[in-house]
């Protein structure tokens, strides 16, 4: 199966995931955005309660996680394992890395910059990969995954670091999301 007809079969499965479990990607992907905002509130509350002293922080921490946990139930409906914290953190990760990339942005650090927003959408790739359960590997050949990888994480051993090789499945994981989901679709 070539690499086009992996991410045909992974768009395929986005969209059906997303019809089947009635999602509006366009506006669950705001609500990721949201999350991860709250997530974000939720560490400045707590460093804002420690640095004040003050307890009224610590009320305002809570009502923002329980709406945090409210929304995130919105997307993360049915979750094995410890999916729910894994998606937690993937979007608290996801915006942290674009924090301080565009932070190495402002500093005039751009290639620094363009790397940590690699990062940050790989992360979130991987949150909608898990929650749209495209991880099952059906419609997608594990050897030719597993070839690819191994190819890759030898190719990559052979070049500069700074030329960084994503595995085979997040890179047609990120290709078919990036089709799949678009936040500005009205």
């Amino acid at each position: 199966m070539s690499k086009e007809e992996d991410i045909n079969k992974l768009i395929e499965k986005a969209t059906k995931t997303a019809k089947d479990n009635k999602l509006d990607l366009s506006a669950d992907e705001d609500l990721s955005i949201g999350i991860m905002n709250l997530i974000s509130i939720e560490e400045h509350l707590f460093f804002t309660a420690q640095k004040t002293g003050k307890d009224e922080y610590y009320l305002l921490l809570k009502e923002t996680r329980e709406m945090r946990k409210g929304l995130l139930k919105e997307i993360v409906k049915d979750y094995e394992g410890e999916v729910w914290c894994i998606s937690k953190h993937l979007l608290a990760a996801s915006m942290r890395l674009m924090e301080v990339g565009t932070k190495e942005l402002g500093k005039g650090n751009d290639q620094k910059a363009k790397e940590l927003f690699s990062k940050a959408y790989d992360l979130y790739t991987m949150f909608w990969g898990i929650n749209l359960k495209m991880l099952d590997g059906k419609g997608v050949d594990k050897k030719q995954v597993i070839k690819e990888s191994v190819k890759e994480n030898y190719l990559t051993a052979a070049v500069a670091p700074d030329e960084e090789k994503k595995p085979a499945f997040l890179s047609k994981m990120r290709e078919a999301l990036t089709k799949a989901i678009d936040c500005c679709k009205e």
